[in-house]
Order: structure tokens, then sequence, then C-alpha cells
């Protein structure tokens, strides 16, 4: 299946308080194309950048749309606010809003029991575990990530509770 992108000139902005900071305005035409009802997932790509970036459009009121762009992100394009880019956007149609790391896949298939408690996840909270385990660089540090969450998803039934889990990760011994 081929995947269709729709390009958009934006600037990179910053709100400046601590619930969101440095985001890309999208445009109103643009967010009636890609926003249904709840679904607002999509997925991007950014001046200079071959990698895919999945990520939601953002409401703030007054007809204002943005897509939230992180420090490491922004570090590797060089970006400050106010620069202008063309950003390449099309509908996220994965199965989580964002691909799932081989070592929580495989633990989950090891383990039943904590695949059931993750499935049973609001999909913000599984796309934040999927992320945990995805962002280190290392693979042990992935399949560590991935043991701890399995192991706690089991042990607190499902309840996620994020500052037990980093907990979780600190105690953690091989």
């Amino acid at each position: 299946m081929k995947k269709e992108y729709v390009s958009f000139d934006t600037s990179l902005e910053n709100f400046k308080n601590n619930l969101w900071g440095h985001h890309l305005v999208v445009p109103q035409d643009i967010k009636d194309q890609f926003v249904k009802e709840k679904d607002r997932r999509v997925v991007i790509k950014l001046d200079g950048m071959k990698k895919e970036i999945p990520c939601a459009i953002m409401y703030k009121g007054e007809d204002y749309y943005f897509i939230n762009l992180n420090k490491e992100i922004r570090k590797k394009l060089r970006l400050e606010v106010g620069a202008k880019l063309t950003v390449l956007i099309r509908k996220d149609t994965s199965e989580y809003g964002m691909p799932m790391p081989e070592e929580l896949e495989e633990m989950f298939y090891q383990d039943p029991e904590a695949s059931k408690y993750f499935h049973k996840l609001t999909p913000g909270k599984q796309r934040s575990l999927m992320y945990l385990v995805s962002k280190p660089k290392t693979e042990a540090t992935r399949i560590k990530k991935a043991l701890v969450i399995t192991d706690y998803l089991k042990f607190c039934r499902g309840k996620l509770d994020f500052k037990e889990l980093n907990q979780a990760f600190k105690d953690f011994q091989y």
C-alpha cells in the first residue's frame, strides 16, 4: 500500500508553559483532513529527516492546532523558534499509533498475561510504555525495559502507576 502524504508549510513555535512547549502550527485545512472525532494520530516527515515521526494533532483552543516537537528532533534538525519548514503528513494507520518495539512484542508473545493487561490499557498508556522500550539505543537496555514492564503489569494487575514503574526500573536486577 502506497503511503500518501500531504504537505504544508509551517513554523516552529513555543507556548512557554509547563504543559506544552515547542510545536508546529497546523493549518485548519490540514487539521480538517486528518482529525476525525477522537482519532487525531498522524505520521509526519520533516525537512532533512528520512524517518517518520508518529504524533498527534493537538487542540489548544480558539481554532489553534499543533503538533508537539521534542528537543531531540529540534536539536537534530537545528531548529529554533520561528524556523520555517515543510511538513509531510499522513494518517497513522498503525495498530497502536507508533511501531511496537520488537523486544516488547516478544515479551507479550511469551507472556500472555502481561499482554492481556497491556491491551486493556488506554491507547495513550500503551504508547507511553512502547516509547519507554523503544527509546534506548542498546538492545540490552530495551530488553531490560520490556522485562520490567511485563513484570510490572502483572504485579499491578494492569493498574499503571508511572512512579511505581520508574522505581521498578531502578530496582531491576539482572
